[in-house]
């Protein structure tokens, strides 16, 4: 009897350890990464970018949101500080990668402290040779050509990129908010388009609503220049960006959303 017991113990504990051994690891989630400059993270206080208040947006039981936009960065010197570096490293398949530049490109790229994240007009190949003080040489391309290298390193990580059109200025004419449609909101469409990836119009969606709001209730989002939001514009523009998501016609992203969130209209 005794050894017939044993037997039941010997078979329960074989069965046991050959579920452990056959059963599959638990598949680890995908992870929305944001790189991009201070209006899409901003630490400062008073102050918000978009991308600190996106996870709200999403069911963060099924996706993680790792916000590495860094205040200050172009799309040049992300790269150029090995900041994207960084997140490729983490980077994997079923990844996403939101990117959203163009607010700290506009100047002339040289040596100086005001050139030092300046990029090249446009998205063709035309380059820029610096030689920095210390020796060093830097090749300087157009912003459309930092974008594509974001996009490409994605891809060959086997991500999802997503390009965004910068966020409006707070800056008016004729009752307008200004937008970039001619210049940098321009070329990220550009890109997105030649490289086959989506595309959200955040410099048109969150216009559009400024114009409806108007120049005083706008203001309030600036407290302390026409660039940079506090949280309350970092929310509207983030719930512009889940808007943006939401028209994509084919975007896996779109199925984290909650079904149900405070910013949907």
């Amino acid at each position: 009897m005794r050894s017939r017991g044993y037997f039941k113990i010997f078979i329960f504990l074989l069965g046991f350890l050959c579920g452990c051994l056959t059963s599959k690891p638990s598949k680890p989630k995908p992870v929305l990464y944001i790189i991009g400059d201070s209006t899409v993270r901003n630490t400062n206080a008073g102050y918000g970018g978009w991308g600190s208040y996106i996870a709200e947006l999403f069911d963060t039981t099924k996706i993680a949101v790792s916000n590495q936009a860094m205040a200050g960065r172009s799309t040049r010197t992300f790269i150029k500080e090995g900041r994207w570096d960084k997140v490729l490293v983490t980077l994997k398949p079923g990844d996403f990668v939101m990117m959203q530049f163009g607010h700290n490109e506009g100047s002339t790229p040289d040596t100086t402290k005001a050139g030092y994240r300046g990029v090249l007009r446009g998205t063709g190949e035309e380059t820029k040779e610096l030689t920095w003080p210390n020796g060093t040489r830097e090749t300087v391309h157009t912003y459309g050509w930092y974008l594509r290298k974001f996009v490409r390193d994605a891809k060959a990580q086997g991500a999802t990129p997503i390009i965004l059109s910068m966020i409006p200025r707070n800056q008016w004419q004729e009752g307008k908010v200004l937008r970039a449609d001619d210049t940098f909101g321009r070329w990220a469409a550009d890109v997105a388009q030649s490289e086959g990836v989506a595309f959200i119009d955040l410099n048109r969606i969150s216009a559009d609503k400024y114009d409806q709001m108007g120049p005083e209730k706008v203001k309030a989002y600036f407290p302390g220049d026409h660039t940079h939001t506090n949280p309350a514009g970092a929310r509207e523009n983030a719930a512009s960006v889940g808007q943006g998501l939401k028209e994509l016609k084919r975007c896996d992203l779109k199925k984290y959303l909650n079904r149900k969130h405070k910013y949907e209209d």
